[in-house]
């Protein structure tokens, strides 16, 4: 009389087209909650400031945007304050950024780490993502206080508009697509490694045409005929929806809300098949 014996581990010769195993990921929830805390701890560990750069970053670039962009250039930002309105973007743009950034280099920077131990490989990239949300936290605090020092002291004419609601459909959006496209180049950075200098380079044009620096409707008032390459901008739209909902500035759309939610779906079930295609034979590349 035979007896099915429940394993706890399975070698299979084939994956899943799309193989997240959900029930592993949660079997290893131990060790992504340690990568989450080491990424917060180590970025700054050895630094002279510490975590004191997750208020000054944004707080520098703000002054900087406002200064060149709205002095300078004099692009107009409406009734709301330069200031506000570029710290606004930079919160939510340097959180996908460097979400971006730390999760392209997954491959090439765990290496070793790969090549030792096996775990869901999924749990490094998702670790980056989640211990980004820490410092965009600290970010958008600061962005709260600015924010009370101008309602209160100054009377602006900000408010919280209606669409606070959707204030984390927001933040899941970016997070797909960071996620997503993280995974798509770092799978891509196994076999080319100047992808990373192309990932840098393209990262400081991107944050041209997603609205971070002024609002949409500026781009269609003075360049109609090349305003389609924002609009259809999955980020750009968020970043008008975000600041229209902390700040009641802009002309979101619903449909360019849900175009966007959509486009990171897709992009974090792309990233997610070629993530997992790469990561059965990357060591033989790396």
């Amino acid at each position: 009389m035979t007896q099915e014996t429940d394993w706890e581990y399975e070698i299979k010769p084939k994956g899943k087209f799309i193989d997240l195993n959900l029930k592993e990921i949660w079997r290893y929830r131990d060790l992504l909650v340690l990568f989450i805390k080491r990424d917060i701890t180590t970025v700054y560990k050895q630094t002279v400031l510490g975590p004191l750069w997750f208020l000054i970053q944004p707080l520098f670039t703000a002054f900087t945007l406002t200064f060149i962009f709205n002095g300078l250039a004099n692009i107009e930002t409406g009734v709301v304050p330069s200031f506000l309105f570029n710290l606004a973007g930079i919160t939510l743009w340097n959180y996908f950024s460097e979400s971006l950034n730390s999760t392209s280099s997954t491959f090439t920077a765990n290496a070793g780490l790969f090549g030792k131990v096996y775990f869901p490989r999924f749990i490094v990239p998702a670790s980056r993502v989640l211990s980004g949300l820490f410092k965009y936290g600290i970010q958008l605090l600061i962005f709260a206080l600015f924010y009370m020092y101008f309602l209160v002291v100054k009377d602006a004419p900000i408010f919280i508009g209606y669409t606070i609601w959707a204030f984390p459909l927001v933040l899941m959006t970016v997070w797909c697509i960071s996620l997503g496209l993280g995974m798509i180049f770092s799978s891509m950075t196994t076999k080319y490694r100047d992808m990373t200098i192309v990932i840098g380079f393209g990262m400081s044009l991107f944050m041209y045409v997603s609205g971070v620096l002024y609002p949409l409707s500026l781009v269609e008032e003075k360049f109609p005929d090349y305003a389609w390459i924002v609009n259809y901008n999955p980020l750009a739209q968020v970043i008008e929806a975000y600041r229209y909902m902390l700040l009641g500035t802009g002309q979101p759309s619903l449909p360019g809300l849900l175009w966007s939610f959509l486009s990171g779906v897709v992009l974090l079930l792309v990233g997610l098949v070629i993530f997992n295609r790469t990561e059965k034979t990357f060591i033989d590349t790396v």
